[in-house]
């Protein structure tokens, strides 16, 4: 992200990465238009209009969301969340991970196939809206973290990996009530290389 200070358009609402139909059938172009165009654009526009005149109109998105709080606080964190969220996906994803992801994963959780069990179960149990990340802790574990609303990992000092949307907005085009279906698909088109790449910054 790019700022200039005291302009009225701090930050810029990214590009989607692939076509609008790319994730079909798994995420539908009408939910990725309504998700990208309407919420999370809608997030950008409202924190461009909290932050003019302000300190926070000379920071990146990443540094608002580390010190900001209230309405700031949680649109910068619901920008920053759904860029997270739509750069993790590929309408050709490398559909395992592996190397030292895929080790740390075993490491952690046993399988690959246990992870996205307790991703699974941590979908379902979350009341209401919010996040299922996968995320890196400062020991080098890897857990799964659920954060409600606008919660991120990156203000609790943990490494996201990889997310989950559980707001109905995210689904409910798609899926209806389906929650548990919408985070079964979405598994198809999270690109693994991506992830990978993620964890390698460290």
């Amino acid at each position: 992200m790019t700022t200039t200070a005291m302009q009225t358009t701090q930050i810029e609402a990214k590009a989607l990465p692939y076509a609008y139909d790319a994730l079909q059938p798994s995420i539908s172009e009408e939910t990725l238009r309504y998700h990208h165009d309407k919420h999370y654009a809608g997030y950008v526009a409202k924190l461009n209009e909290l932050i003019a005149e302000t300190p926070y109109a000379s920071e990146s998105l990443e540094e608002i969301v580390m010190t900001s709080d209230g309405s700031i606080f949680n649109n910068a964190a619901q920008a920053w969340n759904h860029e997270f969220y739509f750069d993790q996906f590929s309408p050709t994803p490398q559909a395992m991970p592996t190397g030292a992801l895929a080790d740390a994963i075993d490491r952690s959780f046993g399988s690959f196939y246990t992870m996205k069990s307790e991703v699974a179960k941590a979908a379902a149990a979350l009341f209401g809206s919010g996040w299922v990340w996968l995320v890196e802790e400062p020991n080098g574990n890897l857990s799964i973290l659920s954060t409600r609303n606008a919660g991120t990992p990156i203000r609790h000092g943990l490494r996201p990996l990889l997310v989950f949307d559980v707001w109905e907005h995210a689904y409910y085009i798609d899926y209806r009530n389906r929650r548990a279906d919408a985070i079964a698909s979405t598994w198809n088109v999270i690109d693994w290389k991506k992830v990978e790449h993620r964890y390698k910054k460290r």
